[in-house]
């Protein structure tokens, strides 16, 4: 998957929401990528012949420092998420949209 084109535009406030929660999405899988990729890195250097404590200690570092850098991560885009709600609350629940998709307060 490929990165995003945003394009400037006339976007409703219920598409930059939408827009906003797919990126938070985004984030989330390639997190999720990263995570699976140091899971697998621990699996080979733990079945390699021969490896040293020495080495399992330098692995082990590794990994803290990225298991860290995602939960520093995880909660940044946990507090953007409840933004999104807060901007969502305040925007759009004091408009009702009527049976024929016109906005009604």
């Amino acid at each position: 998957m490929g990165m995003p084109v945003i394009t400037p535009g006339d976007r409703t406030g219920e598409q930059a929401i939408t827009d906003l929660i797919e990126s938070i999405a985004m984030q989330e899988r390639a997190l999720s990528h990263i995570l699976n990729a140091e899971s697998e890195k621990m699996q080979t250097v733990i079945n390699m012949e021969g490896v040293t404590a020495q080495q399992l200690l330098q692995l082990n570092r590794s990994v803290e420092q990225m298991v860290n850098t995602a939960t520093r991560l995880e909660t940044i885009l946990q507090t953007k998420l409840e933004l999104v709600d807060m901007i969502d609350a305040t925007c759009f629940d004091e408009v009702g949209v009527d049976g024929n998709g016109n906005n009604i307060r």
